[in-house]
């Protein structure tokens, strides 16, 4: 636990340090043309017994202070697919922000759309397709769920095995066990191994992914309003990188079949799940420019620049991060000085 809160320590000395930096107008270059931002969920702060994903999560008030921030700073908001054409021609002084959020989940609806239309903000939501059809679970949530019971699951061996935990530590530290297991070759054995001890635990992965992730005939409806953008997000939400390369085809194309399909119109943008080099590589660059796609967003994160334009298949973004919920914050991530003082 010491370790987590050092690092929480280290990273909020680093924001306060780049809001002074860019408060006194030190490093302004480092902002750039603009910044692409990324949330998850966005709804009310409810406390659970572990926060594991509350990374992934920030409040109402917090997103229309982040947008109230960013006007003053002089930004422009814009659909994320304009962002190639800006990157092409920009207009010095007037830095532009796209706002994304992945996964589906229905909060974005509920409680993130509403923001954004007071502020006439538009935005893109990245559809999974395994979550939206239900034929995939959300092993990040399941394990939430599991610790929430003062559970864990051992994955390493053939069978899993639950066992208890006491302390915050002690979770946090079962859902790095679990994640690092996941998050590798045999994702899918080891995400199935995870519900069938979720399941004899009494909880149910599926009925997780039905209360959080917006349906088809939802995001049909959902995408309707002038501001909402859909694009798309893989099938499974698998590491693509250790998938052949016609399974990485079929994980982007089908995931932007059944955007065009709920949308009516092909998505222009594609997110890599986890947008790390888990899934950003050669092979699925290539299977997104494939399926029509003219931009890909990752989570390596940075501003835009003029050499961006050159790199639309791997664009970076700044995530909203439920640690940091401070305004001042959205300021000095913006300006791409963390971002500097961290390389």
């Amino acid at each position: 636990m010491l370790k987590e809160f050092a690092r929480r320590g280290v990273i909020t000395a680093g924001l306060e340090a780049s809001h002074l930096l860019q408060r006194a107008g030190a490093m302004a270059s480092a902002r750039g043309l603009g910044a692409i931002f990324t949330l998850h969920h966005v709804r009310p702060f409810v406390p659970t017994p572990t926060d594991v994903n509350e990374h992934l999560e920030i409040t109402p008030e917090f997103l229309d202070a982040a947008i109230r921030q960013l006007k003053a700073d002089g930004y422009r908001f814009v659909p994320l697919e304009e962002v190639p054409a800006l990157l092409h021609s920009p207009e010095p002084g007037r830095p532009f922000a796209a706002f994304t959020l992945d996964d589906g989940y229905r909060n974005n609806r509920d409680h993130a759309l509403p923001v954004f239309e007071r502020h006439s903000v538009p935005f893109t939501v990245f559809v999974c397709r395994g979550f939206s059809e239900r034929s995939h679970t959300i092993w990040w949530e399941t394990a939430a769920a599991i610790l929430c019971q003062q559970r864990r699951v051992d994955l390493s061996g053939s069978e899993p095995i639950v066992r208890d935990v006491r302390t915050g530590a002690e979770m946090r530290a079962a859902f790095r066990g679990m994640a690092d297991a996941i998050c590798a070759e045999g994702e899918d054995a080891m995400i199935e191994k995870l519900d069938r001890a979720a399941v004899a635990i009494g909880i149910d992965p599926k009925a997780i992914v039905d209360d959080l992730v917006m349906s088809g005939e939802e995001l049909a409806a959902f995408a309707r309003y002038p501001l909402v953008t859909l694009g798309a997000h893989s099938v499974s939400h698998r590491s693509l990188g250790f998938l052949d390369p016609a399974t990485i085809a079929a994980e982007v194309c089908r995931s932007a079949d059944y955007v065009e399909e709920i949308a009516g119109r092909r998505p222009a943008a594609f997110a890599y799940p986890y947008g790390d080099g888990r899934s950003v590589t050669k092979e699925s660059i290539r299977a997104v420019e494939d399926a029509g796609c003219r931009l890909a967003v990752t989570t390596s994160p940075g501003t835009l620049n003029n050499q961006s334009s050159g790199h639309l298949f791997r664009l970076p973004r700044i995530s909203l991060n439920g640690f940091y919920q401070k305004r001042r914050y959205v300021s000095a991530l913006a300006s791409g000085i963390p971002f500097r003082l961290k390389g």
